[in-house]
């Protein structure tokens, strides 16, 4: 929301619009994004009204400025608009005061139905009226809101009365005593007692708290880098714990691209903000863990509309007396999800409600990456009441993970097979004939789709003409009924108009197969940047945050060692003394595992992974580029290594599960066989110090396709080696150091690590290893590599 405060000076702003649509709970409301298209529809309306009047000579004004400050409950709220249009006064009737709505609701309809589907347009009349009786030329005139339905044009006109008189006190009722609970949310920030993250603190952490809180009062961005295992979780809430506790920020959003993360977070908040045992009375924060939709749905079936789901079905009504608030007013009340979903299965209202509600509660809101950097899943925070990046702070946790996850965010696909099972259905319902068509028309055009890995520009303006009329017809009127997928699939058509305008992407519109259609973000530097830019203060921590320049890019940020008298971005390192010297490695010189290589060398590779075992007191982790490499060399291990037992890591399953996995591997194996960038590899910490030899098996540069292809095209203004760097060996280098990491994790913890592949030693790679890997020792024959496996191990620290 728009809406700024400020607490001390007892004052807010906003607009009329925000006024009316103001409700510190929000129970059922749906966002306000309705698409460009429907955007446009309303301008195309005004513009309509605007053109009658005008030749009717009425002498109508347009676009009224309005301001007013009014005093509530010791608040001082100053108001602003703009009045769609004023009407002066023709005898007998008097001057009009109007505002226009366009609706897909079918006209002619009750007055009463009206103003109880559109209340907040009803309040904003009113407050219109309100503040123009105010001011010293108000005068008598009467107050008006016009519904247009769009499918038809048809026109009905709603006379305020009496009765919404009430309605500007009424609605500043609702904001003074949210804007009073603000102010209380501060006053017990400001009385925090934040526990210290560890009963003791390890070499370099003291350090590490030091210079991130220095970092953060000289720059707006911080990138942090701390090793695996270091405590980055405790140090950078006792960061952003004190920063709230004095008034730095008002709220603080933690997310993380993993569930496995949110845990560890929430376990440790709790932990950090319990009252100590000297000041039981100490306040601490009201935080909320963000989980999605589907996992709060109590259905046998997800299907989130009011249509299909009893628990969306008349919320208001039964919101009041569920007593559902003590989720978030009282603060000892349990919050998990099982919680959440047994109160509102009881009382029959959805309970991602209750989450949705109760985040304008609390100060630390825990979640998915989606939130902030999400399309359409990030309105759930910023329209919050009261919301305002610019006082919060933003902690990006694993933020090497960003750019592929909000490229990820903003890509598409769409299937002749699914839109064949529409358009059957649109049949069947019997959907407007006109809807029909322009769907047809998209079943056709995926129908003769080329395989392709770039769509030409008229294969372009083809899906941007089809997805046009489709848009209009949806806004036209009332949606079909179709069953809740396949009403999922035909509303998000038009987000390919919003995709089509998204200029902070970089797209390619391509084919993989007959009838599939990818649209695919290249590059959302573009989309991150200035959403970056809209936090108070944002922390982006990683264990592999590389090159400053190198992260600054793929974020969109300006490069860290720009000089135009701000400071952009800093980067803090954690000092971590204890890794020094914990890494022994060796280059195996003696194979190339490029992709045209690998059939050849696999043998090799088969025979370097029974070596290293021989060497390991432990099983070894061994870890590949691909499911299927890994397989190419366990069947290789298969024939020539028979005693030799592998496991190789599933592709999938819920934590427990994958863990369950370590856990008996370990026991039963003599290798690990691990993907890199798989959970395993990125998101498991369960290797540190059970595994004390490792290899890896070629740097992970992604796979070479349409996507990669077009990237690299993207960048032509880059000479050919820096834009190669880019797309795939910063990428690829990031998921070794990510997984080399995760072996020592603690004090007195070592490993053993061969980079099986001649890249290694190449300049260009080589750079890119994290600087515990750079001091190795190339090995160019067997019984070089022989000798190495044979050296003691490196002492612990």
């Amino acid at each position: 929301m728009g809406m700024d405060f400020d607490l001390d000076a007892r004052s807010a702003s906003l607009s009329v619009g925000e006024l009316a649509d103001f409700a510190a709970e929000r129970v059922g409301r749906a966002p306000t994004s309705s698409g460009l298209w429907r955007a446009r529809v309303g301008t195309q309306w005004h513009e309509e009204f605007r053109r009658r009047e005008e030749a009717a000579g009425s002498g109508a004004r347009f676009e009224v400025p309005i301001r007013a400050t009014v005093l509530h409950r010791g608040w001082r709220i100053t108001l602003t608009g703009r009045i769609d249009q004023w009407l002066p006064a023709e005898p007998p009737r008097p001057a009009r005061l109007r505002e226009i709505k366009t609706i897909t609701q079918a006209l002619p309809a009750s007055d009463e139905s009206l103003r109880a589907a559109y209340a907040s347009y009803v309040a904003q009349v009113a407050i219109y009226a309100a503040l123009r009786r105010l001011e010293p030329q108000g005068g008598s005139f009467a107050a008006e809101l016009v519904f247009v339905e769009i499918s038809t044009g048809i026109i009905q006109t709603v006379t305020l009365d009496q009765t919404d008189e009430g309605l500007l006190t009424r609605r500043l009722e609702e904001l003074t005593a949210f804007l009073d609970h603000q102010h209380r949310s501060r006053e017990r920030l400001r009385r925090l007692r934040v526990q210290a993250p560890f009963v003791e603190l390890r070499s370099g952490q003291a350090e590490a708290r030091e210079t991130l809180a220095a970092a953060l009062d000289r720059a707006r961005i911080v990138a942090f880098e701390a090793p695996t295992g270091f405590g980055k979780t405790g140090i950078l809430l006792e960061a952003a714990l004190q920063r709230l506790r004095q008034s730095h920020h008002r709220r603080l959003i933690y997310l993380t691209s993993k569930g496995t993360g949110q845990v560890q977070v929430m376990q440790t908040l709790d932990r950090m903000t319990a009252p100590p045992a000297d000041d039981p009375a100490a306040e601490r924060p009201a935080v909320w863990q963000v989980r999605s939709k589907v996992e709060h749905c109590v259905n046998t079936q997800f299907a989130c509309n009011a249509r299909d789901c009893r628990y969306l079905a008349d919320l208001d009504a039964r919101w009041a007396s569920a007593g559902l608030s003590r989720f978030y007013l009282l603060d000892q009340h349990p919050r998990d999800l099982d919680s959440l979903r047994d109160a509102g299965r009881d009382a029959g209202i959805c309970p991602y409600e209750i989450t949705r509600t109760a985040l304008a509660y609390c100060e630390v809101w825990v979640g998915d990456y989606n939130y902030v950097f999400g399309t359409g899943t990030r309105v759930l925070f910023e329209e919050q009441p009261g919301f305002d990046p610019g006082q919060t702070l933003l902690v990006v946790d694993e933020a090497h993970n960003l750019p592929g996850r909000a490229a990820e965010a903003r890509s598409l696909a769409f299937s002749l097979e699914e839109a064949q099972a529409v358009l059957s259905e649109l049949e069947h319902v019997e959907a407007p004939r006109a809807l029909v068509r322009a769907w047809t028309a998209w079943t056709q055009l995926l129908a003769t789709l080329p395989v392709t890995e770039a769509a030409d520009p008229a294969l372009e303006d083809d899906l941007a003409d089809a997805v046009r009329r489709i848009s209009e017809q949806l806004s036209a009127g009332p949606p079909p009924e179709l069953p809740p997928d396949l009403g999922d699939r035909l509303w998000r058509l038009p987000e390919i108009d919003d995709w089509l305008h998204d200029t902070g992407i970089t797209r390619l519109i391509w084919s993989a197969k007959p009838g599939e259609l990818r649209l695919t973000c290249l590059d959302a530097a573009g989309a991150i940047g200035p959403l970056l830019g809209r936090y108070g203060g944002v922390i982006l921590a990683s264990a592999t945050i590389g090159e400053e320049d190198d992260f600054a890019t793929a974020l969109g940020l300006p490069a860290a060692t720009a000089t135009d008298g701000d400071v952009p971005l800093i980067k803090v390192t954690a000092p971590a003394p204890w890794r020094r010297g914990a890494f022994r490695v060796g280059y195996d010189l003696r194979v190339d595992t490029r992709f045209r290589n690998r059939s050849a060398s696999a043998p090799l590779t088969a025979a370097t992974v029974a070596r290293l075992r021989l060497a390991s007191p432990t099983a070894v982790a061994v870890f590949f580029p691909s499911y299927r490499y890994a397989e190419a060399v366990r069947h290789e291990l298969e024939r020539n290594h028979p005693g030799l037992r592998v496991a190789l890591q599933p592709r999938s399953g819920p934590l427990a599960e994958l863990q369950a996995w370590i856990e008996e591997s370990l026991l039963l194996a003599d290798a690990l066989f691990l993907v890199l960038g798989s959970s395993f590899a990125e998101g498991v910490d369960f290797l540190g110090g059970r595994v004390t030899h490792a290899m890896v098996v070629g740097p992970a540069l992604p796979e070479v396709n349409a996507i990669q292809r077009a990237r690299l095209a993207s960048l032509t203004a880059l000479p050919a080696p820096l834009a190669f760097r880019q797309v795939y060996q910063v990428p690829g280098m990031q998921k070794v150091n990510q997984a080399l990491g995760r072996l020592v994790r603690a004090p007195g913890q070592h490993a053993v690590v061969l980079l099986h592949c001649e890249r290694f030693a190449e300049r260009s790679f080589h750079d890119l290893l994290a600087a515990e890997y750079q001091s190795g020792t190339p090995l160019c024959t067997a019984s070089e590599l022989d000798a190495w496996l044979a050296l003691p191990p490196a002492p612990a620290r």
